[in-house]
């Protein structure tokens, strides 16, 4: 389950263990402190922090490009200078004199032409479509790609002879000498058969929507299909006219039917398709695809149902053969992610994997032959970041610092050598790294403390030029009474350490009795996106404004918490995976073992400790709410889980097995099932247009709660999404959960 908190973009990291200061303020005379409101943090622009816009890597690692005012302009790194207009605002008329009004735009290989963008309608979380256009540099040429319906993922051939597409389930190729469009595929069908997308849990579990890929030589296209025809629909009611619209969508809950799903080749000159040979088990996932250094063979991955055992295939893409080269089994799961990377001269690749209980990176000959472990140690890589031929070196992240940072290192394909390329120091680092690896574009925060943007020299870390250093925002902050963000650790009454961090008022006095929110995620991380609520960044591991809210509690009298239980990343396999087939269940113990630990505190008022989150976190608030219905005296739970034989078969099966084949893993840590027990205050918050966790699992919840008698209070969103947002969506929910905290708490 991809449950994301909408955090400020790359604000990620951390510190050890030990107690550490967050954000101190520039002490100001007492009157000129101002209070935190709710509209500041919401609606106003007031903490708005800054980052580079628009910042693209060009084929010389010297120069990146970006949107400025409509006009496509070139920047030297080092100076951040422009140096040219590439592509001027003024050329990009079509008839009848109107400007393209872009919002995004993409090169060929050699830069001559530009893909650009207008008019993009989002469809879930990653997927769109748009208009697109095809503008020549060379010739000043602006012309429509296609003029049969807005397109999908428009991307060039790698010779930028040709552009390909999907529009309505099927998938385009057209040549750019004559605008000649040509059909790959004429079979899809909407709610059926899907060419050349992903459908919408592979969309949402495994993170893409182009479902698509030119082969090196532009000489082939390969592509998904999607069979769907027998998942079961989901039909999501959209408000607001005299009678309710219907929309219906294909989504496979946890033990239902899944997309049957093949991949093909595509020869553009002979219009030859050829269907890649991926087992004849039907009830599989192939969860990536991308071609090698080899323009013949293309790379595909393909998962069991349970998720236990990921192959690596090579396919022979004029025939479709394919064999099996690496193996990775697992007893709980395999995580997938983007780390798997054919090294230049087509002979070798590097693929990370859990085997020794920590994500490490692995270097496999072409035939999948093991040539050595490159990292070891009991920390995990978070992201491969770029690798340089000439050197020989793998750019990765890593939590070998902390399970609370992540800082940029470099290893030789030896495993020798390896060094760390991040300053020194604590906070997160999250990289852009240019594709030769001359430079990174680096975002550093710390607890608190928003982010610094630097251009820094890829092979020593060393700075070349802040970019933005968030000045204005440091000082926005500095007027405000702002509360110390500490870390903390604490073991359980099984021994288990687990790290928190802790908010205080900024006038704390340890002689008083304080109420605590607790604030919980609690989740599994999927791949290299981390759900970790306990980090060094900017928002202690939540999205800046959520920092500030948390902030603004404390300035109103209250102690904020976060605890990362058992089930979370950063570290290890054993920790993550403790949670496998019974999901709830330690996880709630560990958020108890906080409040029991946090009760023990001298100026904790025990009897006022309440919690509250958002989507696992909501599931974690119901669980917490009724399986240790004496421990909190109040929760807030957003979007919640309420029963996971309600959520999608990729996420909800990789950790909980099928319903089928584990029933009571599903039931015995579901709300619903103790929604008896509920003693404290509950807030009910969801969006009645969520597509991701749907709104029936608080209708679920709530019947069971009406059942048992209990008295709560729910606050639904018409047709909003997950993300419960839009104008003055967000200010009016945190102005409800913020009343309801003041008056239940």
């Amino acid at each position: 389950m991809r449950f994301r908190f909408f955090a400020l973009a790359a604000l990620l990291a951390a510190h050890g263990p030990a107690l550490v200061p967050g954000f101190t303020t520039t002490p100001l005379r007492a009157q000129q402190k101002l209070p935190l409101t709710l509209e500041d943090i919401w609606a106003k622009p007031t903490f708005r922090s800054a980052s580079v816009p628009g910042f693209n890597w060009m084929n010389d690692g010297r120069y990146y490009s970006a949107l400025e005012a409509g006009n496509l302009v070139q920047h030297e790194v080092t100076t951040g200078k422009a140096v040219q207009t590439l592509v001027a605002a003024s050329a990009l008329q079509v008839p009848g004199g109107r400007s393209l009004d872009v919002d995004g735009y993409s090169f060929n290989a050699n830069e001559q032409k530009v893909l650009f963008t207008t008019a993009t309608e989002p469809i879930y979380r990653r997927s769109a479509r748009a208009s697109y256009y095809v503008f020549d540099r060379s010739s000043q040429k602006l012309t429509q790609l296609s003029a049969g319906g807005k397109q999908g993922y428009a991307t060039f051939s790698p010779d930028g002879q040709r552009v390909a597409f999907t529009r309505d389930n099927n998938v385009f190729v057209t040549d750019l000498a004559t605008m000649k469009e040509t059909a790959v595929t004429t079979d899809g069908v909407p709610n059926k058969l899907i060419n050349g997308s992903a459908d919408w849990v592979y969309e949402e579990e495994f993170g893409f929507a182009q479902g698509f890929f030119w082969s090196p030589d532009s000489k082939r296209l390969a592509y998904y299909t999607f069979d769907e025809s027998q998942v079961p629909e989901y039909d999501m009611q959209q408000w607001g006219e005299l009678y309710p619209k219907e929309y219906r969508f294909k989504y496979p809950k946890a033990g239902e039917k899944n997309s049957v799903v093949s991949v093909s080749t595509y020869e553009v000159a002979t219009a030859r398709t050829v269907k890649m040979e991926v087992g004849p088990e039907p009830d599989q996932y192939i969860p990536r695809v991308m071609w090698t250094q080899q323009p013949n063979i293309l790379s595909i991955q393909r998962l069991n149902r349970l998720q236990n055992k990921l192959e690596i295939l090579h396919a022979d893409a004029a025939t479709g053969k394919t064999q099996v080269v690496v193996t990775d089994t697992n007893p709980a799961y395999v995580e997938i992610n983007d780390d798997l990377q054919y090294l230049a001269g087509g002979k070798q690749f590097i693929f990370t994997s859990e085997k020794d209980g920590y994500q490490h990176l692995y270097l496999h000959e072409m035939n999948g032959k093991l040539v050595r472990q490159v990292t070891k140690g009991n920390w995990e890589i978070s992201a491969i970041n770029g690798f340089d031929p000439k050197s020989g070196y793998v750019y990765y992240t890593s939590t070998e610092g902390s399970p609370l940072q992540r800082h940029l290192y470099r290893i030789n394909l030896q495993g020798t050598d390896k060094k760390c390329i991040s300053e020194a120091g604590n906070g997160t680092d999250v990289v852009n790294m240019s594709p030769d690896t001359k430079y990174f574009l680096n975002v550093h925060s710390s607890a608190g403390v928003p982010a610094v943007t630097s251009l820094r020299e890829g092979s020593t870390g060393k700075l070349v030029k802040t970019l933005e250093d968030n000045a204005k925002l440091r000082q926005t902050l500095a007027q405000y009474n702002l509360g110390k963000l500490e870390f903390f650790t604490f073991k359980t009454s099984e021994g288990v350490e687990l790290n928190a961090w802790m908010i205080k008022p900024s006038n704390f006095d340890p002689a008083k009795k304080y109420p605590v929110l607790m604030h919980v995620y609690g989740g599994p991380s999927f791949g290299t996106t981390s759900t970790q609520t306990v980090l060094d960044n900017a928002g202690g591991g939540t999205a800046l404004t959520n920092y500030l809210w948390h902030q603004l509690l404390a300035e109103k009298g209250y102690l904020v918490v976060s605890v990362e239980n058992r089930g979370t990343s950063g570290r290890g396999s054993a920790f993550r995976k403790a949670t496998y087939a019974n999901l709830g269940k330690l996880e709630t113990i560990d958020q108890g073992e906080g409040a029991k630990y946090l009760a023990t505190l001298p100026y904790v008022d025990k009897s006022r400790i309440g919690i509250w989150g958002w989507s696992y976190g909501g599931y974690m608030t119901s669980l917490a709410m009724t399986k240790n219905a004496d421990l909190f005296k109040m929760g807030i739970a957003v979007a919640p889980v309420t029963n996971w034989r309600y959520y999608d078969t990729v996420y909800t099966e990789r950790y909980l097995k099928t319903p089928q084949q584990n029933p009571a893993g599903y039931d015995e840590n579901s709300p619903v099932q103790f929604a008896r027990n509920l003693k404290g205050k509950l807030l009910l918050v969801h969006g009645t247009g969520d597509d991701n966790v749907h709104f029936q699992n608080s209708i679920a919840f709530v019947n069971a709660l009406i059942n048992a008698n209990k008295d709560f209070q729910t606050l639904y969103y018409p047709n909003r999404n997950h993300a419960i947002a839009g104008g003055n969506t967000r200010l009016h929910l945190y102005r409800q959960m913020t009343n309801f905290v003041l008056e239940n708490l």
